[in-house]
């Protein structure tokens, strides 16, 4: 097996020993790994994590959360950041109206500057969006880029909506879990996903309570190709298809 895992945030405030995460993976068959900045800190983190491990990939960004907490120098620091060859994308960025909406206007605009980037750069973006489905899908629209949904939960209509704008989905150990509605359309949206955990978040079923990790790829895997009825080959080949599409930096 050749996993990768699209989504993970692999910092030392996590994981004390990340080369020790990155070795327990790959006994699971999880090869490559892409982790994700959210701010300025863990942006920094992820370049050196590249630096460090050959088939470590990165997106940078800022997310949403961070919107009243960033500063101008550190999208700038981003933007010089995006001809390393081992940056793919831009990303976690997006909407976030979970906890408050209060500052969806400067949320938007944050989301904005960074879309703009990743058109002018011609970057695929990865896409956090939580209680703001509507509002993500009217900015994307005015912009001319592709990537992936990260941690997508939504209904088939959504799904087809951000399949139909050239948008993968990114599924992660949300799945698993006993009342999550994706199981009902997972043959809809199969042919359109990537695998990721988001950790250290989101473990899946039945490790939940207990921090995530990227060699849970395999699980994730396994419990898609058995509500397809398919071989877990089957599930490699489509998602990493599907990565190798988004991410065509990737050599």
């Amino acid at each position: 097996m050749n996993f990768w895992d699209t989504h993970c945030h692999l910092y030392e405030e996590y994981y004390e020993n990340i080369e020790k995460v990155i070795e327990e993976s790959k006994l699971f068959g999880v090869t490559n790994f892409i982790v994700s900045g959210c701010d300025a800190k863990s942006n920094a983190e992820v370049l050196s994590i590249l630096s460090r491990f050959s088939f470590c990939y990165g997106v940078l960004g800022i997310h949403p959360e961070e919107v009243l907490q960033y500063e101008s120098k550190d999208l700038e620091l981003l933007e010089k950041s995006l001809n390393n060859k081992k940056i793919l994308g831009i990303g976690e960025i997006g909407l976030d109206y979970h906890y408050t909406k209060e500052n969806k206007e400067e949320q938007k605009q944050l989301f904005e500057q960074q879309l703009k980037l990743a058109e002018r750069y011609h970057l695929p973006v990865v896409i956090h969006s939580r209680d703001a489905t509507e509002d993500t899908i009217e900015i994307l629209k005015n912009y001319s880029v592709r990537g992936v949904i990260h941690s997508f939960s939504g209904s088939l209509e959504v799904a087809k909506t951000y399949i139909e704008m050239g948008y993968k989905l990114g599924i992660n150990g949300v799945i698993t879990f006993k009342n999550c509605k994706l199981k009902e359309i997972l043959p809809e949206i199969f042919p359109y996903i990537i695998l990721e955990t988001d950790s250290p978040y989101l473990t899946p079923h039945p490790f939940r309570g207990t921090q995530n990790h990227p060699k849970y790829i395999y699980n994730i895997a396994e419990f898609i190709a058995k509500e397809m009825q398919i071989s877990l080959s089957q599930v490699e080949k489509v998602t990493n298809d599907n990565i190798f599409e988004v991410f065509d930096k990737i050599e």
